[in-house]
């Protein structure tokens, strides 16, 4: 045989394949079936005579297809035309459900012995007649102690009558059925599992085969999943605070209510765009830039920061802004949630400030005479003077109290920061 993958394909299996010379000494063999070179030179030999007997002439080998009988197994041969130089070729497969070794109920349990799946074999009666490790394992218990014991021995009534209803069930129907069941652990907790149970012919009768998987974990870890999924829900739509839901770039993918007020529009309109179309073009957007380029390079989780937003009229507000990532698959970061924490008033934009006149209002929201914010930021008096009216006129204030309030609710300066500091960050 000169096709190695067959041939490794056949070494699992019961099966004994042979090339012999004319005077039929095996010269090449392989298969599973047997052991060794002389048990596999027996079998042809046994095979040969065997066949000889009941023909009336040896060229009834070839193209024939018989059982035969070698030390209490059963193999159909196949003998197919000689080969080159008058060699003889055959294959030889085992049938019945007694394999070599003699372990019974091959066909199911060859398959399911070593499987990560809970399988078992029962006779009507309830009984078990075999079992795999993994189903032993859920009764804390090995393989060889559940062979012989009825459901009854394992199960509590409730759960044996369900397993005694369902084998009868599939005996009467005979054919395989999907069940979900529920079952008690023998730590006295309730499990699910979730499989195939189907009738089997072994040993000239009917059996009752099952191959389940415990989906327990997988069912508490999908509820409490959905349950997250609804508390945050419930957070996104109700709590009150705009938030929203980030691609990596920047593409908002889910949002609240409460954003699409705050941006005066509708939430299937909000829903789409690009984050980046809704913050003004002022220069403290640095520092939103620098924690978004470490969240979504796993730099950092969260991030705390502040932006001015631009609704759909074109007002302007500043906003305080909570950001963290979500994790996706091999740790990397699936999205990034972006929640208003605090927001000024919506106001028309205005010349941006410079550095020096946001100074001047924090200084001046602390309770600082003309004369000691000249002095902290090393100004005359009469720069002072010019700067206040200069903000006056800016932010439409006509008294120093009222210049304040304008800068707090215009998020000019941070709302919960004493002393007095710029929402930005600038100093």
């Amino acid at each position: 045989m000169d096709d190695p993958g067959l041939r490794a394909l056949l070494e699992r299996l019961p099966v004994s394949w042979w090339e012999a010379d004319e005077q039929g000494r095996v010269k090449e063999r392989g298969g599973g079936a047997f052991a060794d070179l002389p048990t596999a030179q027996r079998f042809l030999d046994h095979a040969r005579q065997e066949l000889s007997a009941t023909s009336a002439t040896g060229d009834a080998l070839q193209g024939s297809h018989p059982l035969v009988q070698f030390d209490g197994r059963t193999f159909n041969v196949r003998w197919p035309q000689d080969g080159c130089r008058g060699w003889m070729r055959g294959i030889a497969m085992e049938t019945g459900a007694q394999p070599a070794g003699g372990r019974p109920y091959a066909a199911f349990a060859d398959f399911a012995d070593f499987a990560p799946a809970a399988a078992f074999l029962r006779d009507r009666d309830g009984r078990y007649l075999w079992a795999n490790h993994a189903y032993a394992h859920l009764y804390g218990t090995t393989p060889e102690r559940v062979v012989g014991s009825r459901i009854e021995d394992l199960d509590t009534p409730s759960d044996a009558a369900q397993f005694r209803a369902l084998d009868q069930e599939i005996l009467r129907r005979g054919k395989p059925v999907r069940h979900h069941l529920r079952y008690h652990r023998s730590d006295g907790s309730t499990g699910q599992a979730a499989g195939h149970r189907f009738p089997v012919q072994e040993n000239g009768r009917t059996c009752v085969a099952g191959i389940y998987v415990d989906i327990t974990d997988h069912v508490r870890a999908t509820s409490q999943r959905q349950e997250a999924e609804e508390n945050l829900r419930a957070l996104r739509d109700y709590s009150g605070l705009p938030c929203a839901l980030l691609s990596v770039g920047g593409r908002i993918e889910q949002a609240g209510t409460a954003a699409a007020e705050l941006f005066r529009t509708r939430l299937s309109d909000l829903v789409g765009r690009r984050a980046h179309t809704l913050l003004a073009a002022t220069p403290d957007l640095r520092p939103l830039r620098r924690a978004w380029e470490g969240l979504i390079t796993r730099r950092i989780r969260r991030a705390e920061t502040s932006a001015v937003l631009l609704d759909t009229e074109g007002r302007q507000r500043r906003a305080q802004l909570h950001l963290s990532t979500v994790s996706g698959p091999v740790g990397r970061v699936a999205h990034v949630w972006a929640v208003v924490t605090d927001q000024s008033i919506a106001h028309e934009a205005h010349p941006p400030l410079t550095a020096a006149q946001i100074r001047i209002l924090s200084l001046l929201a602390g309770g600082s005479t003309n004369g000691e914010i000249a002095t902290s930021l090393k100004l005359s008096r009469q720069a002072v003077d010019y700067h206040l009216s200069r903000l006056r006129d800016l932010l439409g204030a006509e008294t120093r109290p009222a210049l304040v309030a304008r800068a707090y609710v215009l998020g000019i300066l941070a709302p919960r920061a004493w002393p007095p500091r710029p929402a930005s960050g600038r100093q």
